[in-house]
């Protein structure tokens, strides 16, 4: 039988200790899984599910990829940026004669002249290229220069005088929520405040009353930043003829290629964005930013082409990083461990402008009921303005503080109903082909075979509660998107799109707007084509991330990529198949039912032997139809949902994983050391295990670095460490054993039925890690990072008679809004908002826990 037949669909087992020898001596496992067949038949794959190369994997091995920073063009310039050094302050004056004086100077660059804003969302366009009046945080650029060196525009750039009028600044959550003036934005639904939700599906309050325990908590979550190796980097060259080229080092060329139409006030025709291979990304480079921007309008003012690449120092400075997110939770529960419905909130610290805020804050709670069945659900969310650098989204965007804050409940909840934290979980879970509370559309499940496998292979039941003093286990889950399910700017085009051009040497050639920034995207994209095509992957080459070359794709966030250009890129293949098909089975002479596609050639699958080559095949299309280029795309279902924010947490289909790690804490010094990390991801089908492994055990490392050291934090608005020397993340050195388990349950959307692998396994990590702690060392450390003074302050409570618990003490009063009613599927509801019956208005929520 065949390896991959539909009978025998199991979930792929890899140890990555000895990952390279078992991809070489063994097929990987597979377990059963009740789930409805993909759309793509997973049937006789060759190409699909192979542990391949990338295909730029030669090139950056070699050191022959190139970089944004790596290009150079004649007669180029080089820019710097000047950056506020206060945190909230009026532009009174700007000297810049000093600059202009300097030999080798060939361009100054303030605010007035580009006085048109942009943003990411079209809700929050807030943000000027160059502040024109007032800044709002330590690293705000307020002027840039153009020079024939970096030394030069670097000293000229200190030459710049800026003389400002310090206003009133606000650092925290409780100062923008107790400061009406001044204002660090002129919009938003309050003072400082820039957005409020409030949702509910059901009657929450009506829940938790009849509810045998009610788990209460008070948790927090710091930010942090996603520190990809590569900095910020690009290159802009405004030509005679009027049109504009920039290469940058980007995420989202389509987006970078709609800031830069607005503000620039050009034709989009006549702009070119090209996405540079990324050094990392991990959501930090989704923005469009001011000097992707500022070096265009230089090249335009000048006539040559200006690079900029950033310090370090200045990537901390524009971060859009993880938010930090204070949370409070109710969750009730039956004696038997049912859960009966939940109460959110979450309240986030978004820094100085929108970026993806307003996305940010529904996703601290849009994801909440996709994992374990919540019957009733209420979220409110707020998101604050402080003056420091703009959060936005990382790795996970949004999701890994709640699911903090809700493993964390659910790990105390199973001790007070003394339960198996596993067992609690297990009989909670998401129902596959189902809708939830706040109607998404849950598909495939295997978050089941996710936690039996992590729970056998650790030893969970063995160690749980009984290792040592000092030593302790924790486990946790999560979910992810496999793509958003609507676009940043909402319309009915498709989401990704693919273009195919067949030549005929035999050379498939894919173009395609997606951005591989690491994660593989490009290699997917050439495995998927030759999957369809029935060819080497080696004969496909891709072209992505070119605005003027390629079809639109949004770009590399939420997971989106391989699901949605895939099947965007199946789909082109197909039609291409089309061509070829009926060409070569008009040769062969055979019915074209009986025309298989396999290594290289088309041929009669009744007789092997007798085919043509794939080149033949294209020529004899070619001679037929003419030039063979075929086109495919890729739009997302629409969500059940027809309520008032409803567009942010529908996906084509969700990822599961579940994690249990095991820890050392040693009470004397307050150090946490991860001794081993054992992980199973619900991936749908892998499209390349070796791939999707990396992905894996990359969030892996993200998480433990979230959890146990990682901190964005400041000083009067001045950042406290801003370099790879102070802020501290997992080196090699630090990071633990990891076993990884790809569990395969094939999803009707996916391509092949594929989903996502690379932001959901993060999210389980750091409630495993807390949940670890409090097995070893008997204290809830409910904030993060774990560090060893927190874990120290916590036992010494515990050994004064306090509380065995560190973390916020309360949660502050905010002007919710009257939530929106929405009755879930189960109650009669139908997507809508209606009119709310009428009961009386909820206590206020207590708090569990002290907080030193």
């Amino acid at each position: 039988m065949s390896r991959r037949g539909a009978e025998t669909q199991r979930s792929a087992l890899f140890n990555s200790a000895s990952l390279f020898a078992s991809l070489r001596a063994s097929a990987p496992l597979r377990e059963p899984q009740k789930t409805p067949m993909p759309k793509h038949s997973t049937k006789n794959l060759k190409i699909i599910g192979q542990p391949l190369t990338k295909v730029d994997g030669p090139a950056k091995c070699s050191g022959l990829t190139v970089f944004a920073d790596d290009l150079t063009l004649p007669g180029m310039l080089h820019a710097k940026m000047v950056r506020s050094t206060r945190p909230h302050a009026l532009i009174r004056r700007i000297d810049t004669s000093g600059a202009q004086a300097m030999q080798g100077v060939q361009a100054v660059l303030t605010g007035s002249e580009l006085p048109v804003t942009f943003g990411i969302l079209p809700v929050t366009q807030d943000e000027h290229t160059l502040a024109p009046e007032k800044v709002r945080y330590v690293g705000d650029p307020v002027a840039a220069v153009a020079a024939v060196d970096e030394e030069t525009a670097e000293e000229a750039a200190r030459r710049i005088e800026v003389e400002y009028q310090d206003l009133k600044s606000i650092f925290s959550i409780q100062e923008a929520l107790d400061t009406e003036e001044p204002r660090i934005q002129d919009y938003g639904q309050g003072p400082n405040i820039h957005k409020l939700v409030a949702f509910e599906f059901g009657d929450t309050e009506e829940a938790l009353e009849k509810s045998d325990w009610v788990q209460e908590d008070v948790t927090f979550y710091e930010g942090n930043t996603h520190l990809p190796l590569e900095q910020h980097s690009a290159l802009g060259h405004f030509q005679p003829d009027g049109r504009l080229t920039v290469w940058s080092s980007t995420q989202t060329p389509h987006y970078v290629h709609r800031a830069l139409a607005k503000v620039l006030g050009l034709p989009a025709s006549r702009i070119r964005v090209i996405a540079c291979p990324n050094g990392g990304g991990f959501g930090g480079k989704s923005d469009p930013f001011n000097h992707e921007i500022a070096i265009a309008k230089l090249s335009m003012k000048t006539g040559r082409p200006v690079k900029i690449t950033l310090t370090r120092e200045e990537v901390f400075y524009c971060h859009r990083g993880r938010h930090p997110v204070l949370m409070r939770s109710r969750m009730g529960f039956t004696k038997e461990g049912k859960i009966t419905g939940l109460q959110f909130r979450s309240l986030l610290d978004g820094g100085a402008f929108g970026s993806y805020g307003v996305a940010s804050t529904f996703y601290t709670g849009a994801l909440q009921t996709v994992t374990y069945h919540i019957p009733r659900y209420k979220f409110e969310g707020c998101r604050v303005f402080t003056n420091k650098p703009p959060c936005g989204p990382k790795r996970g965007h949004g999701t890994p503080q709640p699911r903090f804050a809700l493993e964390i409940a659910v790990d105390k909840a199973a001790e007070q109903l003394g339960m198996d934290p596993a067992e609690l979980r297990l009989q909670n879970l998401v129902e596959p082909d189902s809708l939830t509370a706040n109607w998404l559309r849950v598909r495939s499940i295997g978050l089941k075979s996710c936690i039996e496998k992590v729970v056998d292979a650790s030893g969970w039941k063995e160690k749980f509660r009984q290792l040592p003093q000092g030593r302790g286990v924790g486990l946790a889950c999560s979910s992810y998107l496999t793509g958003a399910g609507l676009p940043i700017y909402w319309n009915s085009m498709p989401q990704s799109a693919v273009q195919l051009k067949l030549d005929r040497s035999g050379l498939v050639t894919a173009f395609c707007g997606s951005t591989d920034i690491g994660q593989g995207s490009d290699s997917v994209l050439a495995y998927v084509v030759a999957e369809e095509l029935g060819i080497d992957p080696d004969q496909v080459q891709v072209i992505t991330g070119d605005t003027s070359l390629t079809p639109v794709d949004l770009g590399s966030y939420s997971s989106r990529v391989t699901l949605m250009t895939g099947n965007a890129a199946i789909q082109a293949a197909q039609r291409a198949r089309e061509f070829l098909d009926a060409a070569a089975a008009e040769k062969l002479e055979i019915p074209l039912q009986r025309l298989t596609a396999a290594q290289g050639r088309l041929f009669d699958a009744q007789d092997p032997e007798h085919g043509v080559d794939f080149a033949e095949a294209i020529e004899l299309a070619e001679a037929k139809f003419g030039a063979i280029g075929t086109v495919g795309s890729y739009k997302p279902p629409r969500s059940p949902g027809r309520y008032k924010g409803a567009g942010v947490g529908p996906s084509p289909t969700y990822s599961y994983s579940a994690c249990v790690i095991e820890v050392e804490a040693d009470p004397q010094s307050g150090i946490v050391t991860p001794v081993k990390t054992w992980i199973a991801h619900d991936l749908g089908q892998a499209v390349n295990p070796l791939l999707a492994i990396g992905q894996v055990e990359g969030s892996i490392y993200m998480g433990l670095g979230e959890a146990l050291m990682e901190e964005q934090v400041f000083r009067r608005g001045v950042h406290k460490i801003p370099n790879m020397l102070d802020y501290k993340s997992p080196t090699s050195m630090d990071m633990c054993p990891v076993e990884t388990f790809l569990i395969e349950t094939p999803d009707a959307e996916g391509p092949y039925g594929a989903k996502e692998c690379g932001q959901g396994p993060l999210l389980p990590v750091p409630p495993a890690v807390v949940n670890a702690v409090y097995d070893a060392l008997g204290v809830r450390i409910d904030e993060i990072p774990v560090t060893p003074e927190r874990v120290l302050k916590a036992l010494q409570a515990a050994q004064k008679g306090q509380a065995a618990r560190l973390g916020p003490k309360g949660f502050p009063t905010v002007p919710y809004p009257e939530p929106l009613w929405v009755p879930p599927p189960w109650e009669g509801g139908d997507g809508r908002a209606q009119k709310r019956p009428a009961r009386k208005r909820e206590p206020a929520l207590q708090a569990q826990g002290g907080h030193e």
